[in-house]
């Protein structure tokens, strides 16, 4: 059983796409679709950047989503299609567009403000997101609660067996990290992003977003989307939403979503879209499993093939 899981923010790169759009004409229309949807060039940005305007956060998430649509539908229209579906924060947006659930046109829009309101909930420099790297889930929830000292730390991504990172303000998500050290962390890394996702502190942009999310229209979802907040699959569009607006402030519980899909028969995993981060991580969590990644034209000869070996 296939299931297409889809990268969220981080993955982002200057020429992601632009090959793909070159070779297919149904991966430069969706790219045409998301300049349309958005009433700017977002195509021109991932092909050619620059850069610094590619990594704000507001351009970030449409642009990997629309990545993320256009080699979904490549994909689907060369033979191969999943039964299951997952994505990794933004990446669930690309997985219910997938779905079914969210047009893609009201996707990129939503993810656009979503990238907004989650960049301005934070004044810059004062949160901070940090992985911690060989300890154990429990450890580092100590770890945060130690550290804490009234302010806010948490786990926010709980990517794999020894990976867990964290969100907060910055002062404490750096006591954290020390704290986790002296639990037996092997590492501690800070990561360079714009704002501390999947925390409390995220609370502001979880209320500006959830009646623009509620107010979308919708459909069932063709296949079950696992949701990042409770790795549950979704199979109503009203619960997939509230997942959604529950995922902006609260832990994404990856290890969780990869064993729930597991434990219901997938034994290969299709990530669709820019880069390999996903690939890594399932591989951590599930030794057995057959993981390609689809980005360019490499990958998706990877992905022909096991079409071939399906027929």
């Amino acid at each position: 059983m296939i299931a297409f899981i889809f990268p969220g923010q981080g993955s982002q790169k200057v020429g992601m796409g632009k090959a793909l759009a070159g070779a297919f004409p149904i991966c430069r229309d969706a790219f045409a679709e998301a300049d349309e949807a958005l009433g700017q060039p977002l195509s021109r940005l991932c092909f050619d950047g620059p850069a610094d305007e590619l990594t704000l956060t507001e351009n970030t998430q449409p642009a990997i989503l629309a990545m993320s649509v256009a080699v979904d539908r490549l994909l689907r229209s060369r033979g191969l299609a999943p039964a299951w579906a997952a994505g990794h924060s933004l990446g669930e947006y690309s997985a219910h567009v997938s779905a079914g659930t969210i047009a893609f046109a009201d996707a990129l829009r939503i993810v656009r403000r979503r990238g907004r309101y989650m960049q301005e909930a934070v004044p810059v420099g004062q949160g901070a997101m940090s992985a911690i790297l060989g300890l154990d889930a429990a450890g580092v929830t100590r770890a945060c609660e130690e550290a804490a000292q009234g302010a806010v730390v948490s786990p926010a991504n709980f990517n794999a067996p020894g990976q867990v990172v964290i969100a907060g303000a910055r002062e404490a998500v750096a006591r954290a990290g020390d704290r986790a050290k002296a639990l037996g962390a092997k590492r501690v890394i800070p990561l360079q992003v714009s704002a501390p996702f999947h925390c409390a502190l995220m609370t502001p942009a979880e209320e500006r977003l959830a009646p623009e999310l509620r107010a979308l229209a919708t459909a069932r979802p063709r296949i079950p989307v696992v949701a990042n907040v409770d790795a549950e699959p979704k199979r109503e569009a009203g619960a997939a939403i509230e997942a959604l607006v529950r995922q902006v402030s609260a832990p994404v519980l990856w290890e969780a979503v990869v064993r729930r899909l597991a434990s219901e028969g997938v034994r290969t995993y299709v990530e669709v879209g820019p880069g390999t981060v996903l690939a890594g991580l399932v591989r951590k969590i599930d030794r057995e499993a057959t993981v390609v990644s689809v980005e360019d034209e490499a990958g998706l000869g990877e992905a022909d093939a096991l079409v071939r070996s399906r027929a």
